[in-house]
């Protein structure tokens, strides 16, 4: 079990990942706080790769809860039936859109009840959305950000949500707002599922993680 990283080494982590990313946006393709909305929705268990090629498609045709809800769930699925599990989210969609509109006028709210109440909508949906349409300062925990978490020693946890009151008391209040993203995309490209990247990892020195691994050998 690694040990909880020392509270000396968060702010030179955070700002050794500020300096090479100072404004780090998803990269989940949006212009609306609904089109965010919705591309989040569709990411489960899908890579934002695959969920940006679908909404390029589904977008232009329809990126309002209105034409949505206009749409329907077998009108949506054949826009995005190249992502995973298309079908319980086409009606996820569709319904969270239906509430959208019936609700809240059609906007997408910014309050995290009023978010976690949408079909489909979770925690972490909630707090992307938080964070990337409306500036608040959440931490949506993925399988990066609960690996990152865990591995570095920075929050240790055994559950999502044990992983994100760990960031929320431990994050300087200064790296908060991007916090998310720092750790989603180093958990993306270099503090990887099966083999980190510990040779090309900025932080490696703060990290507990323990042996490094090596960069592999060159074929001659």
């Amino acid at each position: 079990m690694i040990e909880a990283m020392k509270k000396d080494n968060i702010g030179p982590f955070f700002a050794i990942l500020q300096a090479a990313n100072p404004t780090p946006e998803t990269e989940l393709e949006y212009d609306t706080p609904f089109e965010l909305l919705a591309a989040v929705l569709l990411s489960a268990q899908a890579t934002d790769v695959g969920v940006n090629k679908a909404t390029r498609r589904l977008f232009p045709v329809a990126n309002t809860p209105q034409a949505i809800v206009a749409l329907g769930e077998d009108g949506l699925a054949d826009y995005i039936k190249t992502i995973g599990l298309y079908r319980s989210k086409a009606r996820h969609l569709v319904q969270a859109s239906r509430m959208l509109v019936e609700l809240h006028g059609g906007e997408v709210p910014r309050d995290r009840a009023a978010l976690e109440a949408l079909p489909g909508v979770g925690r972490k949906t909630a707090n992307v959305v938080l964070n990337v349409a409306f500036g608040e300062p959440t931490i949506a925990v993925d399988t990066h950000i609960f690996r990152v978490g865990n591995r570095t020693g920075l929050a240790p946890g055994k559950t999502p949500l044990a992983v994100e009151l760990q960031l929320e008391k431990r994050v300087p209040p200064a790296y908060r707002l991007h916090a998310h993203h720092w750790l989603i995309l180093h958990g993306r490209y270099i503090c990887v599922a099966r083999t980190p990247k510990c040779w090309e990892c900025a932080v490696a020195s703060l990290c507990d993680y323990k042996p490094k691994t090596l960069a592999p050998k060159t074929k001659r």
